[in-house]
């Protein structure tokens, strides 16, 4: 069975964006974009909400077009163009998505259920609210983060508040030569 994994890069002090989306701290380098590309390139498929996908849809269908383009992003704008999407949004129409991408409404539990029973590798969750409804219905089976050396005060936090605790059983970690380490964890 597949597995959701949430994945994002953060901030020391929890946040995955400052104040007006600001991730310009974030410090993705050559060898942790290539790091990023090797982990993303065997999963079955990205879920995203309505703002991440618009935000990756302004740059990665044509990144490897761009002679300024380093050779891991014109890599991954090709690993992101062909990857399956699912966007979670009321408001986009199907028409309104390409690069292989479709559309789901509202984050139903027994539909996740069913995504994860069909073939394929791995789902990753990104985007701040709906890794926060995913989180809501527990349904994320594994964690890799990037924590960047970095305190940006305030932002969007990785983790709302949410009922309950979370055990978790640390899988591995990595150092990059930038001072981000990635954590992984999964569910015991």
């Amino acid at each position: 069975m597949r597995k959701i994994i949430l994945m994002m890069s953060m901030s020391l002090d929890g946040f995955m964006e400052g104040p007006g989306r600001d991730i310009s701290w974030h410090m993705v380098d050559d060898e942790l974009h290539r790091f990023m590309n090797d982990e993303i390139r065997p999963l079955g498929g990205f879920l995203t909400g309505r703002v991440t996908h618009e935000l990756m849809a302004e740059y990665w269908p044509t990144a490897d077009a761009d002679p300024a383009s380093s050779a891991p992003e014109a890599e991954f704008a090709g690993i992101w163009r062909d990857m399956p999407k699912y966007v979670y949004s009321r408001t986009l129409r199907q028409e309104d998505l390409a690069w292989n991408s479709t559309l789901v409404r509202d984050v139903v539990p027994a539909e996740v259920a069913a995504l994860k029973e069909a073939p394929g590798g791995d789902l990753v969750v990104g985007g701040a609210d709906l890794a926060a409804a995913f989180l809501r219905h527990d349904l994320v089976d594994a964690y890799r983060l990037l924590v960047h050396p970095v305190r940006i005060g305030r932002g969007t936090p990785v983790f709302p508040p949410f009922a309950g605790p979370g055990p978790l059983r640390l899988e591995g970690t990595r150092a990059f030569g930038n001072g981000v380490v990635q954590l992984r964890y999964a569910r015991p």
